[in-house]
């Protein structure tokens, strides 16, 4: 272990690169923070990308109607044919059937667009509303190594079908004192979850984002977050960078966009951290 202090005030170890995956279903990580523009769909996208380069076959969900992540992989959310609404409406269609591949081999999406605001209000009539999308991903558990969900800014019911779904929540957190306010109420979200549909949810970490280091403001609400969740909070943080937005509009992966931005080097590394602490994926 490294004793140079990581960004978060503590010591930061040093993340060995990770063995082989073994033989299982895939590990189901709900990427979620009902704040807004918190980072989740770019965790999402460049997480996702970093796992690859590991060795892991990862497929990510977009389950968020803005469908966001579909777009920042390239795809043009308003001429889908069929997205993940339809596996969740219609029984005769399985997720296989509407997953794409993305410009990285290894990296798949089961995309998203606008079609699936309409889904919460139709699923609230469905018996066993909460476990439709867990459901779902039946049919692609032995063909994944990771499930990355990204979730929609909402604590609804499409948000609770996806912590029914998973195995283990990642929350991004802007570092600024506003998005502070909000993980109480998450973390209450999540032990309902817990206790109703899911007993084996577990808060993987916290990922402080768009942080910036110059900034007294940045690193107090790091240390605050410390100070509150502990050793739940990822010692990787990911830095305010312009790089991220030109990959987005590029349509690729930072990895892949700028493999040796300090950006593409913070998602390996927590790529890393995310495998320690789920040994399974």
């Amino acid at each position: 272990m490294s004793q140079d202090l990581g960004p978060t005030g503590r010591p930061m170890p040093v993340f060995d690169d990770p063995a082989p995956r073994k033989p299982g279903h895939a590990t189901v990580i709900a990427m979620c923070n009902q704040k807004g523009g918190v980072g989740k769909t770019t965790t999402t996208i460049n997480l996702g990308a970093a796992l690859v380069e590991t060795g892991r076959r990862v497929l990510l969900l977009d389950f968020d109607p803005q469908g966001s992540l579909t777009v920042g992989l390239g795809f043009n959310a308003h001429e889908l044919d069929q997205s993940i609404y339809h596996v969740l409406m219609d029984r005769e269609l399985k997720l296989p059937d509407i997953i794409v591949p993305t410009s990285v081999p290894g990296l798949d999406l089961a995309p998203s667009n606008i079609d699936l605001s309409a889904a919460e209000m139709r699923l609230v009539t469905e018996v066993g509303r909460e476990q439709v999308l867990a459901r779902v991903l039946r049919d692609v558990r032995d063909d994944y190594d990771v499930v990355l969900i990204d979730c929609q800014p909402s604590l609804g019911l499409l948000t609770v079908n996806a912590l029914t779904a998973a195995h283990g929540v990642i929350i991004p957190l802007e570092c600024e004192y506003f998005a502070l306010r909000g993980v109480a109420l998450l973390k209450e979200t999540i032990e309902k979850v817990r206790e109703r549909t899911n007993p084996d949810l577990e808060i993987i970490g916290l990922l402080g984002t768009m942080f910036d280091g110059r900034t007294l403001h940045g690193r107090e609400v790091l240390q605050t977050l410390v100070e509150g969740w502990g050793d739940l909070v990822f010692h990787t943080v990911i830095r305010r960078t312009i790089k991220f937005s030109d990959a987005t509009v590029a349509g690729e992966p930072i990895t892949e966009y700028a493999t040796t931005s300090p950006g593409a080097t913070s998602y390996r590394q927590l790529a890393r951290e995310v495998l320690v602490r789920c040994p399974a994926a």
